[in-house]
């Protein structure tokens, strides 16, 4: 079965959602700037009920937002720039979310 490119997209924002969820669980890193940055996105665990696709909730709860807050920039964008390197490593087609 041929998957159209808006199920492609869709399936591409699903694997960088749950690959930014699985690096919140508590990847050990050897370094202790790795380490905290590890740290902040564990603490991204409460906005999952709304960064998971098809969940109820359409807002943020304030406490995401904190958390949110709280991450140093570099390490957000450092995470989601190496998340969107995986299909390539993994070697699956290049994933394009339209975002």
């Amino acid at each position: 079965m041929k998957m159209g490119s808006a199920a492609k997209s869709i399936i591409g924002c699903e694997v960088a959602v749950l690959v930014l969820l699985v690096v919140t669980q508590g990847t050990q890193m050897a370094r202790a700037q790795s380490s905290s940055c590890s740290n902040q996105l564990s603490n991204l665990n409460v906005c999952a009920p709304y960064v998971v696709p098809g969940a109820a909730i359409t807002n943020p709860s304030a406490t995401c937002c904190t958390a949110l807050q709280a991450i140093d920039p570099n390490c957000l964008c450092n995470t989601i720039r190496i998340s969107s390197q995986l299909p390539s490593q993994c070697q699956i087609p290049p994933l394009s979310c339209g975002i």
